[in-house]
């Protein structure tokens, strides 16, 4: 690989700290988010339905919504330019044909391989217990997720990921089916105002075995 893109990358990952305080007057443009979640939404997912959903929160109305959903975090609420609410989308079957249409008409997919496919997700999905769905989604949210936050980091932005969230209400809140759109995690967006703490990672070592 080549070394510059190398050193590159390992500015990106080394450098991405938690934030809890950010710089107010450091807005992001909707262009630019949206170019991020545009690299974001390349992460891998189960037969490619990309079940994530985002909902950006950088108005003063969709904050003051979101402060009581995330009482433990009022700091990065105020402060962030954004706040992104990841969902998994429990219905994102729905978009199979659309997707798998769409790779044929750009060449990436020849048409029979499509119907084999679409036929075999299908029969698929009618299987799946709602666990082994929401299981299969939170894993392909969880990639989006962090590949959100280093997409953020390429464009100069620092993240931080939250869990303690209103969960059973935050869907509602922004006017989303909560049986249809499962809450995974917040990520704030914005410019550090301190550096924040470095944290200790377990050592390769510690967290590796080779067969």
């Amino acid at each position: 690989m080549n070394q510059t893109l190398i050193n590159d990358y390992q500015q990106i990952v080394r450098g991405r700290r938690s934030i809890r305080n950010y710089d107010p007057s450091v807005k992001i443009s909707r262009e630019e988010m949206a170019e991020i979640l545009e690299e974001a939404a390349l992460a891998p997912s189960s037969v490619n339905l990309q079940p994530w959903r985002f909902v950006v929160i950088d108005t003063k109305e969709g904050k003051e919504t979101l402060a009581p959903l995330a009482k433990f975090n009022q700091r990065q609420v105020e402060t962030s330019a954004a706040v992104i609410a990841v969902f998994a989308d429990m219905k994102s079957d729905e978009y199979l044909e659309e997707i798998y249409s769409t790779a044929v008409e750009k060449g990436f997919m020849p048409a029979d391989v499509r119907d084999q496919q679409v036929a075999a997700i299908k029969g698929f999905f009618e299987v799946m217990t709602f666990d082994q769905l929401k299981d299969m989604n939170l894993i392909d949210a969880g990639l989006v997720s962090m590949q959100l936050m280093l997409a953020a980091r390429a464009h100069g932005f620092d993240t931080n990921p939250i869990g303690g969230f209103e969960k059973d209400r935050i869907a509602e809140a922004y006017g989303l089916d909560k049986e249809r759109y499962y809450p995974v995690m917040l990520i704030s967006i914005g410019k550090a105002a301190d550096e924040g703490y470095q944290s200790v990672r377990l050592p390769v070592e510690k967290i590796t075995e080779w067969k």
